[in-house]
């Protein structure tokens, strides 16, 4: 009996000591989940605070033509230097403009990403806006505080489709008036430089000062039938708001004593030939045309000095390259970011100073620098001259309106016949969508 009892009660102390030290062991285990890092949220916390890599960026392709200036880089590096959300890669491009629009048009029309942000001739951008390759930036350019009269007049036209603003001027060209300040009146020229006066004005100072200092004409232009047809067409004509009269008075000029009796035949380098060696007053023509007189390539008799520049009646035809972003685009908040500082004040003055383009955003035409790398800004009749800018016609269709214009104009000025039908067949072309 009193073996039992024994037994009994060292079974029970054995119990009480294996229970203690369970709880014992759940003590220690609770108290060490305290002391140490749980291996689950603590640790990811501690990582994404001390060692989580920042993010790379986003890379912006820029689809632009081939520079022989160090400009456009620089503008690139300047845009990768100023953030790291996003980096530019420049795609260079064909300088054949036919080529380019061919490459960039079977890219678009197939729906591709590969471009973000594209350089556009001034033509284009009708064509490509109504095939709904190009994405809208009228909202970005509200938040961004930038308002179309910050920029070149005739290119924002250029890129306006349909009341949609597709695009922001990368770099503008346009026409100009060029005469003989060794000729030409002090009073005349200042009525020339200011802007105010017409065609026929021009027409009878043509024939007023023909013949003097060894010209033989008075007035050259670009009229044979071909896109510099389309171009003065758009200059006589007032951008078509004008299409009867404008005509008529081309038809004055090509059948006047004052210019070549082959002027239908005159493109741009029969134009610059003839004034260039001393044989026009009067030139209608690109800046290009500058930079040869100064140059005094082959066979340049005309000084710079004896060379006055002025905006032509109506306002010059805008040329020049414009910027857009592919409606396609994987990354358009990067495309956007770069096309608003290339277009705007940084940008543009780079594109200025560093490779002699003419600037897009306004009011660098009064920026000492900018100024101060271009010779023409300098000059006042020029600087009206890009302030009056105008757009030949924004289409979808684009090569096929200027052909109409082109052979519809020069058949008239050929003949002096068929007027009314020239003006019905133009008036068809510009208004099909």
């Amino acid at each position: 009996m009193k073996k039992n009892w024994l037994i009994k009660g060292f079974a029970l102390l054995l119990i009480m000591m294996l229970l203690v030290a369970g709880c014992s062991q759940d003590a220690d285990e609770g108290q060490g989940n305290t002391n140490e890092p749980d291996s689950g949220e603590t640790t990811d916390d501690q990582d994404n605070g001390t060692t989580e890599e920042p993010a790379e960026p986003l890379t912006v392709k820029f689809a632009a033509q081939n520079d022989n200036t160090p400009a456009t880089q620089a503008a690139i590096d300047a845009f990768n230097a100023s953030q790291d959300q996003y980096v530019v890669e420049w795609v260079e491009m064909t300088n054949d403009s036919g080529q380019m629009h061919d490459q960039l048009l079977n890219s678009l029309s197939s729906g591709s990403s590969e471009y973000d942000v594209l350089s556009l001739d001034v033509v284009w951008a009708g064509e490509f806006a109504g095939a709904g390759y190009l994405e809208p930036i009228d909202v970005k350019m509200d938040e961004a505080g930038y308002s179309i009269d910050d920029f070149n007049a005739g290119s924002m036209t250029s890129g306006n489709y349909k009341g949609i603003q597709y695009t922001l001027p990368f770099f503008p060209d346009l026409g100009l008036l060029y005469y003989r300040s060794d000729i030409v009146s002090e009073e005349d020229a200042a009525k020339l430089e200011s802007g105010e006066y017409t065609y026929e004005e021009l027409g009878q100072m043509a024939e007023k000062y023909m013949n003097e200092s060894g010209t033989s004409y008075g007035f050259v232009f670009q009229s044979a039938q071909y896109e510099g047809l389309t171009v003065n067409a758009t200059e006589f004509t007032s951008e078509y708001k004008d299409l009867s009269a404008g005509l008529e008075t081309m038809y004055s000029f090509v059948t006047s004593s004052f210019v070549p009796t082959d002027i239908l035949n005159f493109q741009e380098g029969e134009t610059h030939t003839n004034f260039e060696q001393g044989n026009a007053v009067f030139a209608r023509n690109w800046p290009y045309q500058y930079g040869r007189i100064k140059g005094q390539e082959d066979g340049v008799t005309v000084t710079p000095e004896q060379v006055g520049i002025a905006p032509l009646p109506n306002g010059g035809s805008v040329g020049g390259w414009l910027l857009s972003i592919n409606k396609s685009s994987e990354n358009k908040d990067g495309a956007w970011e770069f096309i608003k500082f290339l277009a705007g004040p940084e940008g543009q003055k780079i594109m200025s100073t560093g490779g002699g383009y003419l600037p897009g955003y306004n009011a660098l035409l009064e920026d000492e620098e900018v100024v101060a790398s271009n010779e023409l800004l300098s000059n006042p009749g020029f600087q009206n001259a890009l302030a009056t800018t105008i757009a030949r016609p924004v289409s979808p269709d684009y090569a096929k309106v200027s052909d109409t214009i082109q052979v519809n104009v020069h058949k008239y000025l050929s003949s002096g016949e068929g007027l009314e039908e020239a003006v019905q067949a133009i008036e068809a072309a510009l208004a099909a969508e």
